[in-house]
């Protein structure tokens, strides 16, 4: 059956490998259909040139962090027109969100821990394409201050009240459509780090998303064992939504392998991931 992938990162986000580089991780791990998924920025296809595997088929993704009602979600889009201007103005505007927020992290490790980052420290960071907590973090780790990334966000960060700065979810759900997209929810009993949720209050936080336009559920995830994904094969099923699937790489910023769709390392079957009917 074919081996895919539809959530990865590059460093044009908060993954650790460049364009070049994970053309040859997804080449080398013998996968047959991928999207790259970055944060709030479609950059790192400009940059595909010609190295990406021509046997490979791409599905042109991106990864939009979100605020649903009461609860945040990361909101997968797939089959996007990059070129979409209005998706590239939301992606305008998260940039700037992001600058911020930044800013207050950079600001909080001086005001609370007396951590002053240098001159090169602080280009490195503005030159990034989508930064995140997990570059702050890095830093942190380089300079001997915590062991690994989790470590340095949970340590310096975590305390940090950056404010709202995520994109409204209905409004991510309409751009992806507007750019000819298909809205998936990803990770959506719990992400990396978070408690997984398989009761009354996800049921709940699932109506409000379908009211909102999601199209599917990412049910097959690096981070989920197999009760939690029949449970949203079967939520899924119930609400007539469809299934995707992606490991959440991130090369060496987190411990998760490419192609990797459960905690057990199992394949999966081709036909149970539905979003790929849908993509021609």
């Amino acid at each position: 059956m074919p081996k895919v992938d539809l959530h990865i990162h590059s460093a044009f986000s908060d993954g650790s490998d460049s364009a070049s580089e994970l053309c040859d991780v997804v080449r080398n791990n013998n996968l047959e259909i991928v999207s790259i998924t970055d944060h709030d920025t479609v950059e790192c296809y400009s940059n595909l040139g010609d190295s990406f595997p021509e046997n490979i088929k791409l599905i042109k993704g991106i990864e939009l962090t979100c605020k649903a009602d009461y609860f945040g979600a990361h909101i997968l889009g797939y089959d996007i027109d990059l070129n979409n201007d209005e998706l590239l103005s939301l992606i305008e505007k998260g940039k700037v969100l992001r600058r911020k927020k930044l800013e207050k992290r950079i600001q909080f490790l001086k005001d609370e821990w007396n951590i002053i980052l240098n001159d090169d420290e602080l280009n490195w960071l503005y030159t990034r394409k989508s930064v995140v907590k997990i570059h702050v973090a890095n830093i942190l780790v380089n300079r001997g201050l915590a062991v690994d990334n989790l470590s340095a966000i949970k340590k310096y960060l975590e305390g940090c009240k950056t404010g709202v700065s995520k994109f409204d979810a209905k409004e991510a759900i309409n751009i992806i459509k507007k750019a000819g997209g298909i809205a998936i929810w990803a990770h959506p009993i719990g992400g990396e780090g978070k408690a997984h949720i398989m009761d009354a209050t996800f049921l709940k936080k699932l109506d409000y998303m379908k009211s909102i336009g999601i199209d599917g559920l990412e049910c097959f995830y690096s981070r989920y064992n197999s009760d939690e994904i029949e449970f949203l094969l079967k939520c899924a099923n119930e609400n007539n939504l469809l299934v995707s699937s992606g490991s959440d790489y991130h090369g060496l910023n987190k411990d998760v392998e490419i192609g990797q769709l459960n905690v057990e390392k199992k394949a999966v079957d081709f036909n149970q991931i539905s979003l790929l009917h849908r993509i021609k």
